[in-house]
C-alpha cells in the first residue's frame, strides 16, 4: 500500500500540468453550471421544448466571446494610435527625464539610445529569451483552448458524471453529497459574481481616477483595468503599464501620479474589497480569503491565486459537512 501510495503521487506529480487544467475546468463548470440551468429551462417560443444543454452552453460561450470581441475592438485602435503618439515624444520625454536627474546630480552625462540597448542586461540571450516568451504563448493559448472545450463536455456530461461519483458513496449517504455539491456549486457560482463585481468596481474607480489626473483614453484604460482584475497578481501589474504610459505622453508629474494611484488602488484592493466581497458573496471569512491567496500564490503562482478562493470555498463546505457530521455522531 505504502508502494502504490508513492506511484499515484509520482503519476500525479508528473501529470500536474494536465491535472491543474482538468481542475481549472471544473471549477469553471461549476461556477457556470446555474447560469446554463437558468438557460436550459427558459421554454423555446415554438412549443413548450426546453432548451437543449448544448444549445445554452453555447449560448454562455456566445456572450463571453461576443464581449472579449467588443472590448478589443474598443480598446486596440485608441491603444495603437496612443502607442504611435508616444514612440513618436519617446525622444524628447527621455531627453527631459535626463536633463532632471543630471541637474540633481544623479547622472553624470547624456545617454543615447544606443548606449542604453548595449549596455542592458541580457541583450546576448536575446533569441533565447524570445524562444521561451513564444513558447509561453503557445502554451498559454494550447492552456486555454484545452479548457474551453474540457468545460464544454463537463457541463454537457454534467448529470452522468455526477450520477457516477454519487455511487461511490453508500446509497443512505447519497441525499447529503447532493446537499453538499449543491453547496459547492452555490459558492463556487457565488465567486464568479464576486469576481465580476470586483472587475466592475476596479474599473469604474480607475476610469474616475484617470479623468480626474487628466489622462487621455481613460475610459479604455479603465476597461483593461477592469479585465486586469479578473487575473490575479500579474493582471492588475500588466494593466498599470498603459496607464502609466499613457500618462507619460501627458507629462512626467502625470505618469508618477498615475502609478501612486495604481498602487493605492490595488492596496485597496486587495486588503479591503476581495476579503469583504468574497466574504458576502461567497461565504468565505476575509482572513480565509487573504491566507488562500497567499498560500495559493506561492504554491501555483498566478493559476494558484485564482482559485484560491473557490478552492477555500469547497474545502470549506466539505469540512463543514464533516464536522456536522461528527457533532450528531457525538450526540
Amino acid at each position: 500500500m505504502v508502494a502504490l501510495a508513492v506511484a499515484v503521487a509520482w503519476l500525479v506529480y508528473l501529470a500536474r500540468g494536465a491535472l491543474l487544467l482538468v481542475y481549472v475546468s471544473v471549477v469553471l463548470a461549476i461556477g457556470f453550471s446555474p447560469i446554463v440551468r437558468t438557460i436550459e429551462r427558459h421554454p423555446v417560443k415554438r412549443g413548450d421544448r426546453a432548451v437543449p444543454r448544448w444549445l445554452a452552453i453555447l449560448v454562455v460561450y456566445l456572450v463571453i466571446v461576443a464581449t472579449l470581441t467588443t472590448i478589443g475592438f474598443l480598446v486596440i485602435p485608441p491603444l495603437v494610435d496612443q502607442a504611435r503618439e508616444l514612440w513618436t515624444r519617446l525622444p524628447l520625454l527621455l531627453d527631459q527625464a535626463q536633463t532632471f536627474l543630471i541637474d540633481r546630480g544623479l547622472l553624470n552625462h547624456r545617454i543615447t539610445l544606443e548606449e542604453a540597448v548595449r549596455s542592458a542586461p541580457g541583450t546576448g540571450t536575446a533569441v533565447g529569451t524570445v524562444g521561451r516568451a513564444v513558447t509561453g504563448i503557445a502554451e498559454a493559448v494550447f492552456g486555454f483552448i484545452t479548457i474551453l472545450i474540457l468545460t464544454f463536455y463537463l457541463l454537457i456530461d454534467a448529470e452522468a458524471l455526477f450520477t457516477a461519483f454519487a455511487r461511490l458513496f453508500p446509497r443512505e449517504t447519497r441525499p447529503r453529497v447532493v446537499e453538499v455539491s449543491r453547496k459547492i456549486t452555490t459558492k463556487v457560482s457565488a465567486w464568479l459574481n464576486g469576481q465580476l463585481i470586483l472587475a466592475g468596481t476596479i474599473g469604474s474607480t480607475a476610469a474616475i481616477g484617470l479623468y480626474l489626473l487628466g489622462v487621455p483614453y481613460f475610459y479604455v484604460l479603465a476597461l483593461i483595468a477592469a479585465i486586469g482584475e479578473m487575473v490575479p497578481v500579474i493582471g492588475p501589474v500588466l494593466s498599470s503599464a498603459p496607464a502609466i504610459l499613457a500618462g507619460l505622453s501627458v507629462s512626467p508629474q502625470t505618469a508618477l501620479f498615475v502609478a501612486l494611484f495604481w498602487i493605492a488602488q490595488q492596496q485597496i484592493e486587495n486588503h479591503l474589497l476581495v476579503p469583504k466581497v468574497m466574504q458576502r458573496q461567497v461565504g468565505v471569512s476575509p482572513v480565509i480569503v487573504i491566507s488562500a491567496l497567499l498560500i495559493g500564490g506561492s504554491v501555483l503562482g498566478i493559476i494558484g491565486a485564482l482559485l484560491a478562493v473557490p478552492t477555500a470555498a469547497i474545502i470549506q463546505v466539505i469540512m463543514s459537512e464533516v464536522l456536522d457530521e461528527r457533532d450528531r455522531a457525538g450526540r
